[in-house]
């Protein structure tokens, strides 16, 4: 199995954001090739990486629950679908896992289609996932042990107190995590020391490492605006830093 690195964190943290950088920096430095998965509901890491989105997990899903050609074996069918759904960039593919099922029974959909990315995660040497805060989607990818879970906050008491309750939330979900990270994301310069002090003490109280304390960069509202993709990002000071992070978490 590949290296699998999981993003997680309240809306508006800017987990995508560094998820993409994170498949930036994994190209950079020649580890692909890497698979994303861009595992929240509001798909936006496709954007970021300049890609354009047909078909998702999720449709897959609700094809193999309502037909399959009588000409295919189901799991030949799932396998098909699978693969024109990736879509093959430079260095990495990117897959999306789209809106949650709707009403209905998808057991064996689910079932095959996990048995399908099981064997497809195996051709890649890094796995990058941008996740949902709730993380249920992890338990829908049968992703239930990682390498690293990345808890992103931004600059703020709430966002850090609910890094806590996620990293909660993956006891309750049976998910193992050989280490999990905080990242406290969107700091400002004069980011008062009460509030770093807070996020040491959550990263103590729920068994996290405090990586890093990341910085705000207006330049990313610039970018974002002009549909600029991660790899054409020059002088951001947050994708430095993003790097520096990441070198701690991979030990390049």
């Amino acid at each position: 199995m590949p290296i699998r690195i999981s993003f997680a964190g309240k809306g508006g943290t800017g987990k995508s954001t560094l998820s993409a950088l994170l498949v930036n920096y994994l190209i950079d430095k020649n580890l692909k090739p890497v698979l994303a998965v861009d595992a929240d509901p509001n798909t936006n890491l496709n954007e970021l990486l300049g890609e354009e989105v047909y078909i998702t997990l999720g449709e897959i899903k609700e094809e193999l629950r309502k037909s399959v050609p009588d000409s295919m074996a189901r799991y030949d069918f799932v396998e098909m679908r699978l693969h024109q759904a990736i879509i093959e960039a430079e260095g990495y593919d990117l897959l999306v896992m789209g809106q949650p099922e709707g009403p209905g029974c998808y057991c064996a959909a689910h079932s095959f289609l996990s048995q399908a990315l099981e064997k497809l995660m195996r051709s890649y040497n890094y796995l990058v996932i941008d996740n949902e805060a709730g993380m249920e989607h992890l338990s829908r990818l049968n992703l239930l042990e990682m390498e690293h879970l990345i808890v992103v906050s931004d600059a703020s008491y709430r966002g850090i107190m609910t890094v806590g309750r996620i990293a909660e939330l993956t006891k309750a979900l049976n998910i193992k995590v050989e280490n999990l990270w905080m990242v406290v994301n969107r700091c400002p310069e004069n980011m008062p020391e009460e509030l770093k002090k807070y996020a040491q003490e959550i990263s103590e109280k729920y068994a996290l490492k405090l990586l890093a304390f990341l910085p705000e960069d207006l330049k990313i509202l610039e970018y974002e605006a002009k549909k600029i993709p991660v790899f054409r990002w020059e002088n951001s000071s947050l994708k430095r830093a993003a790097y520096s992070a990441f070198e701690k978490i991979l030990n390049l």
